[in-house]
């Protein structure tokens, strides 16, 4: 497909599911979209954003992701100056010591080669072992039929080159554990049968998995319902770790009213409200002495409208609690009163 063709395949997808959002074509290219740092039980995290070309499925009610990245092509000369933008930041300088764990995406896929230069890709491994000497786990974001082992297993033994062995992780969206509304709603065009082989694939190597889950991404779902689906979620992954000796991380996040989105027109006509954290804390609880570890989300992006965030006045006590479960996994702290 060429970059005439791709920029039009996203501009399509787009407005086909109602979005209104426009992309950040002003944002200087040789600049990453976002990066900061999360505190989990694996140890510091840093998670990058690689400003490139919108993700190509762009289809997912109430995702804005997209409006980040560019609609059109950005070369791997620019994401080669993104990647030492990162490494030559005063912040990852001070703590690349103690950086265990590092999430790549770029709102989209960072294995289509289309929108993430496989160039730019090898490079960022070779920075990663000469910047970051105590990594433990690299994370790549993906949607599944970007996926080329061959390719996996290459970066895999790059990675084994660094000071500290460094597993390597894909984290795939699967945003919703009912079929329906996962792909019939939701639009995420993402099958129980494809995600099933791709696990089978990734056992084989020996790479981890990370399962993006979002509680209460479709209008229509009661709390109870979302809390459900999250729960039902943690059974299938945990069951899908136990069966196959798959090192499985479900990754929650509580979700918001995205601008530019049809999910953001239910929420000002009163159709939808974004899950509560009490809902939140509860579903994932459901995970304690299961075969899966949970990450809950607590970061909008800056990109939800105003009051369509997921945390309310009068609950920093509560995101203090979930933040301590994210570093300990110690369920006590998502017991509520």
């Amino acid at each position: 497909m060429s970059k005439s063709d791709s920029a039009s395949q996203i501009l399509k997808a787009s407005e086909k599911s109602g979005k209104t959002y426009s992309f950040d074509e002003d944002h200087d290219e040789n600049r990453p979209a976002q990066m900061w740092f999360q505190e989990s039980n694996e140890g510091l995290i840093l998670f990058i954003v690689f400003y490139t070309q919108a993700c190509r499925w762009s289809k997912c009610l109430g995702c804005n992701l997209p409006s980040k990245c560019s609609q059109f092509h950005v070369g791997y000369r620019a994401l080669i100056l993104q990647i030492d933008h990162v490494f030559s930041s005063p912040e990852v300088a001070k703590q690349r010591n103690d950086i265990k764990k590092l999430i790549i995406s770029n709102n989209g896929s960072i294995l289509d080669e289309a929108t993430f230069s496989s160039t730019a890709l090898i490079y960022l491994i070779a920075r990663v072992n000469m910047t970051l000497p105590n990594l433990s786990i690299l994370s790549l974001e993906t949607r599944p039929e970007y996926v080329d082992f061959a390719e996996l297993e290459f970066l895999s033994r790059a990675l084994e080159e660094g000071d500290t062995p460094t597993e390597l992780e894909l984290a795939l969206g699967f945003e919703a554990f009912d079929k329906r509304i996962r792909n019939e709603v939701f639009n995420k065009g993402l099958s129980l049968d494809v995600f099933e082989e791709l696990v089978v694939k990734i056992t084989g190597y020996g790479f981890r998995l990370k399962c993006y889950f979002m509680q209460k991404p479709v209008p229509g779902m009661s709390d109870e319902e979302a809390v459900l689906d999250v729960q039902q979620g943690i059974d299938y992954l945990s069951e899908l770790a136990k069966k196959h000796g798959i090192k499985i991380n479900m990754h929650l996040n509580p979700t918001y009213a995205a601008s530019g989105t049809l999910l953001a027109k239910d929420f000002r006509e009163g159709n939808y409200k974004p899950p509560k954290l009490v809902d939140v804390s509860r579903a994932a609880i459901h995970a304690e002495g299961k075969n899966i570890s949970v990450f809950i989300g607590l970061f909008d992006e800056g990109l939800a409208i105003p009051g369509g965030s997921f945390i309310r006045d009068g609950e920093e006590a509560l995101v203090r609690k979930i933040e301590m479960f994210n570093r300990t996994q110690d369920f006590k702290h998502l017991q509520v009163d």
